[in-house]
């Protein structure tokens, strides 16, 4: 007799259980080549189930990972342009339109985390800096350190309790901090306090043992393992051959 494995402690749930698409919520009418409606892994809705407390969305450039997680970003109540609830600094206006058809189901419903965007990480930081900030994420300006450096910062000090969205963390780390990065995200997720969804392009990351893993290539997104991601799948292949993958690209003459 198979023996039927028992539910996972609360602890061990992430709090955002399941996000999707409200059709009736979409206007009529509404013009299907005008983004976001326009990206391919939209198309069919949205309905997505998280079953552990870490996640990540893989996905050429223009594939609709970055604007699902500044979705749910806004749905949380964070700053579109990153930071929590409780940060507010002027940039130009931005609102997630895919925010208004989304229902994001929660058990229990947090109000505290992260919102991570590579991109305006150095409008952030300049805010943490005018509001005085700085203990908080230990005692040093995150200008005065590198970028690399003001990342691990906030991971380390700031993360602690709630839902962490991450749009492409590895930007500013090297593979070696990478390691360091996931051991974090480990860290947080046994003190069954924390959850993470992440954009990510990374290979090493994308390998963090038991996360779940969404591809949004194609008109449907669809899970999917580490081996069976791209930029897994062509780390490990260009490392295996590396002459032929530069011939392709570079041409014959590279060989000279």
């Amino acid at each position: 007799m198979t023996k039927r494995r028992s539910a996972p402690p609360a602890s061990e749930k992430p709090f955002l259980r399941a996000l999707r698409t409200l059709p009736d919520r979409i206007p009529t009418g509404v013009d299907s080549s005008r983004f976001p409606y326009s990206i391919p892994a939209f198309s069919n809705g949205i309905a997505l189930e998280f079953d552990t407390k870490v996640t990540f969305f893989v996905g050429e450039n223009g594939s609709g990972k970055s604007t699902l997680l500044e979705a749910i970003a806004v749905s949380c109540g964070f700053n579109p342009k990153g930071g929590n609830r409780n940060h507010f600094y002027q940039m130009h206006e931005s609102s997630s339109e895919l925010a208004q058809f989304l229902r994001l189901s929660w058990l229990p419903k947090v109000t505290s985390g992260f919102f991570l965007r590579a991109e305006s990480f150095f409008n952030f930081a300049s805010y943490v800096d005018s509001i005085g900030s700085q203990n908080a994420y230990g005692g040093q300006s995150l200008h005065a350190q590198s970028h690399g450096e003001s990342f691990l910062a906030l991971f380390t000090n700031r993360f602690n309790n709630g839902i962490y969205l991450l749009d492409e963390p590895e930007a500013a780390l090297s593979p070696q901090r990478q390691l360091a990065f996931l051991k974090i995200i480990s860290d947080r997720e046994r003190s069954g306090r924390a959850q993470f969804i992440m954009a990510t392009h990374s290979p090493i990351l994308l390998c963090y043992p038991g996360a779940t893993i969404y591809s949004l290539d194609g008109a449907k997104i669809q899970r999917i393992t580490a081996a069976e991601t791209e930029p897994v799948r062509l780390k490990r292949d260009f490392l295996n051959a590396q002459e032929r993958y530069l011939r392709r690209v570079l041409g014959p003459e590279s060989e000279d």
